[in-house]
């Protein structure tokens, strides 16, 4: 038995045909989806790049608890569990992040792994002089600590088979075509793309001929849109060139399993972290806004060679948690107690309902709930959003140490039962996301208002959303200075 799984990095759903879009070129995620399940009720659970990854070794929400960070000492990883388990893993990848300070605990996870260089601002090649940078929309994201870099970055990468997410399915398929004779293996393939910055070839950029004369942009801030309608749809237009070329590449996979006969007894899941907002509610991005389904709403597609299901969709309320328990039952393992995700099995074969009520959100920002109906975003109480803290014994930031003025507020905080009785550092923290006050509380109704442009008031369903937020709140052993931050009782009850 064999996992295939191919993740992409803020696709968002809305442009892909078997979502609804009938405009973006993308004829292998079609094919995707005839050879695969389609579940259309996916969502995001910790967010963005590196929590979303926990979750996926840990399968059990991170983000109540910790911002962006490592894997813990205490965490179950399904790759080292498949690893101890003789079932070999390997990873390669773009995506940078996992070797910065908070993110260097994941590779080493597998049994092997391969990088490519050169996404966004890696740190990659060094040159003093400055590059080339065309005239753009303004704020484009200079501010960023990358910026520069992938200026410098992108002059080596001129070729589609220079460009990192090329190299990393061709080390993928290298992997496929050295092993696929063998069995019990777990590959890993991932790229950065569709990320911003929509650094593609000219032959995906023709696929959406316009006119736009209007500065370079292909980089949007993460910010409201201000620039004009006419540099919008062209961001949008190299959003869509940048998906089809993860088409492209996502079809060389397809290729080699039709080629080599491997739909037989090989699992193939293809998903991503989150989604991405390109103009959707005058937006650009993620971690300012309120997380709306443009970000939590995720596409998903699982094929599993036991039950021979493909080409059918899927209703029930699955999450990224469900993807660490779904590969550990495949391959006949025990799913750790700690895992609050559940094995998609049955839901693959009839669509078994497997949650009431899915939790998302960012550390410190609006915590999410929804049952597939109702959207409940629960705001902070007070805008200086507090209490709020870090629960960690790996004291990493995205890109650097924690430091020392944090590291001077360390208490040492009680053993949770999935730290395994071990004690964390509590850490005072300025919220990773600075605003969320700002946007309030909100309740949306899926059904009758589907892009969430009209909050609903109404008290008793409201009631009812808390009541499920608190409960997966519980489940998930949130913090008690969490519901202190929300204005809530761990009963339920508002302050």
């Amino acid at each position: 038995m064999r996992v295939i799984m191919v993740m992409f990095d803020s696709l968002n759903r809305h442009f892909l045909p078997p979502y609804g879009c009938d405009w973006v070129h993308a004829p292998n995620f079609k094919r995707l989806a005839e050879k695969s399940v389609v579940f259309d009720n996916c969502y995001a659970g910790s967010l963005p790049c590196m929590p979303a990854r926990r979750e996926i070794h840990t399968g059990r929400y991170n983000f109540l608890h910790r911002s962006w960070g490592p894997v813990e000492p205490f965490d179950d990883s399904t790759p080292e569990i498949l690893k101890k388990k003789k079932i070999y893993t390997h990873l390669v990848s773009d995506h940078y992040h996992y070797w910065e300070d908070g993110g260097c605990t994941y590779h080493n996870r597998y049994s092997s792994w391969e990088i490519s260089r050169g996404q966004e601002g890696d740190l990659w090649k060094g040159e003093v002089k400055d590059p080339n940078i065309p005239e753009h929309v303004p704020n484009m994201r200079e501010s960023e600590a990358g910026w520069r870099q992938d200026w410098v970055n992108r002059k080596y990468m001129q070729k589609e088979e220079d460009q990192p997410q090329a190299v990393t399915f061709k080390m993928g398929l290298e992997f496929i075509e050295t092993n696929y004779k063998e069995d019990n293996w777990f590959l890993h393939i991932e790229t950065f793309d569709p990320h911003e910055p929509y650094f593609t070839q000219q032959k995906y950029k023709d696929l959406y001929k316009h006119d736009y004369n209007g500065p370079h942009f292909d980089w949007p801030n993460y910010t409201m849109v201000k620039e004009t309608p006419e540099q919008v749809q062209h961001c949008r237009y190299e959003y869509a060139a940048s998906v089809s070329m993860c088409d492209h590449h996502l079809g060389k996979v397809l290729d080699i399993m039709d080629e080599k006969n491997m739909w037989k007894d090989t699992m193939l899941i293809v998903n991503t972290d989150h989604g991405f907002l390109l103009g959707e509610k005058d937006w650009w991005g993620k971690m300012v806004q309120p997380v709306y389904n443009e970000i939590a709403h995720t596409p998903l597609f699982i094929w599993d060679p036991r039950s021979g299901k493909k080409n059918e969709r899927r209703s029930a309320l699955v999450q990224t948690i469900d993807l660490a328990p779904t590969i550990l039952e495949f391959f006949g393992i025990e799913i750790p107690k700690d895992m609050q995700g559940k094995s998609l099995i049955d839901t693959i074969e009839s669509d078994v309902k497997v949650r009431e009520a899915a939790l998302f959100g960012y550390h410190g920002a609006q915590v999410n709930v929804t049952d597939g109906r109702y959207i409940y975003m629960r705001a902070p109480a007070r805008r200086r959003n507090a209490p709020l803290y870090e629960y960690t014994v790996m004291p990493t930031h995205m890109s650097e140490l924690f430091t020392l003025r944090e590291m001077r507020t360390v208490e040492l905080a009680e053993p949770f039962s999935f730290t395994k009785r071990c004690k964390t550092m509590k850490i005072k923290t300025t919220n990773f996301i600075s605003n969320s006050h700002h946007y309030g509380t909100m309740l949306f109704d899926l059904q009758n208002d589907p892009n969430q442009e009209n909050p609903l008031i109404d008290t008793e369903i409201e009631k009812r959303m808390i009541k499920l937020l608190v409960e997966k709140m519980k489940e998930n052993e949130a913090p008690l200075e969490q519901y202190e931050r929300l204005g809530l009782t761990p009963e339920g009850e508002l302050l």
